[in-house]
């Protein structure tokens, strides 16, 4: 499933699946519907909900490392690069988000 976020006030953000079943469920909003909208008076919530996850996102990731920073190439690992995070996946969408507020506009998905 492909999910578009529409706003006025910036460009599109495009998720897959899973991942945008993830936002919804940061923002409180039932993965399951294929439309929905963030209100311009639910948007400051929303942000400091996808901030808070950005947040524990980061935590989570600095806690698996030794927190030594001494990581050697040989530690890492070979022809692949590091997977996506949370954080990374969500910034556009939050963006938008803080776009949309400053601008009085909601955002919107499925219409």
């Amino acid at each position: 499933m492909l999910t578009t976020f529409k706003s006025a006030a910036g460009a599109d953000v495009i998720m897959l699946g899973k991942t945008a079943r993830t936002m919804f469920e940061v923002l409180g909003k039932d993965p399951d519907s294929a439309t929905g909208i963030i209100t311009v008076e639910q948007l400051p919530a929303a942000i400091d909900r996808l901030k808070q996850a950005i947040a524990a996102d980061k935590a989570a990731r600095n806690d698996d490392t030794d927190g030594n920073g001494d990581e050697t190439e040989e530690d890492k690992p070979r022809g692949m690069a590091a997977p996506v995070s949370f954080y990374q996946r969500a910034w556009p969408l939050l963006e938008l988000l803080e776009l949309s507020q400053k601008e009085g506009k909601p955002v919107t998905w499925g219409v």
